[in-house]
């Protein structure tokens, strides 16, 4: 048990720098799950413990300031107790949900304490020191890898009933606490998003999506197609614009040239 809570700690560590870093798409339940998985001996259940939790967490991301439940975590904790378990999907499914919710809560205190480091290049940059820049750049890489990859060894190595009690055992005006900051920050991040899609004529794919959803009651993939298309069309229409005045200058250009010569 030891050795395997160890590689899935490591996985984790790995998925938790993609969610921050160079994203490769390995912080999604289906490919945390395919490896945890191949890392336990059992690519299969891996797979289809991940492919079950991706469906269910397909439309969960992070709006602006606000931290969703830690897909991250919630995946390979899932994935790697349904194997160890014997439980399958049903387990993995069953013991991802606390865990993702447990390590929701640490990736707010971490974000909280990452911003002390963005005060630290602020100041660098004022002095101009550019070399502590780049260092404070790699500073958070550890603390980024520990703050999912101990949480995932605890829980592996300790066991499934170890995820509830942490949360059973949190002071209730800490939850509660987390919970209103959680549900304020999401209108935070959709104004800041707002204020950039309202730019321009941007604002007339908003008012698009919002009739699609609100009025006409269409499902998420068929909101994104259609804004697929408008978007095409838009930059068509655009590009077609653009090109106008360049045409017109060269034929003017070739009109001058022949006018030059003729005799």
């Amino acid at each position: 048990m030891l050795q395997s809570a160890i590689l899935v700690a490591i996985w984790a560590g790995i998925c938790s720098l993609d969610d921050k870093g160079p994203q490769f798409g390995l912080r999604r339940p289906l490919p945390c799950g395919a490896v945890v998985g191949l890392l336990l001996g059992d690519l299969g259940q891996g797979l289809v413990i991940g492919a079950t939790l991706e469906l269910m967490w397909m439309g969960v991301g992070n709006v602006g300031a606000y931290s969703s439940p830690d897909v991250v975590s919630g995946a390979v904790v899932g994935t790697a107790m349904g194997i160890l378990t014997g439980g399958g999907v049903a387990a993995g499914v069953t013991i991802a949900v606390p865990a993702s919710i447990l390590c929701q809560q640490l990736l707010v205190l971490w974000n909280t304490a990452a911003s002390f480091i963005i005060h630290q290049a602020d100041r660098a940059a004022e002095n101009g020191d550019f070399g502590k820049i780049k260092f404070i750049q790699y500073e958070g890489v550890p603390f980024l890898f520990l703050i999912r990859a101990v949480p995932v060894f605890m829980a592996i190595y300790l066991g499934s009933d170890t995820v509830e009690n942490i949360l059973n055992a949190l002071p209730e005006s800490i939850i509660n606490g987390l919970s209103t900051a959680s549900s304020m920050i999401p209108a935070v991040g959709i104004a800041m998003l707002l204020t950039m899609m309202l730019k321009g004529r941007m604002w007339v794919f908003v008012l698009l999506g919002f009739t699609l959803v609100a009025y006409l009651d269409l499902p998420l993939l068929a909101v994104s197609f259609i804004g697929i298309a408008a978007a095409a069309v838009y930059d068509l229409a655009a590009n077609q614009k653009n090109s106008a005045p360049e045409e017109q200058t060269v034929n003017q250009v070739s009109e001058d040239e022949e006018g030059s010569y003729d005799l």
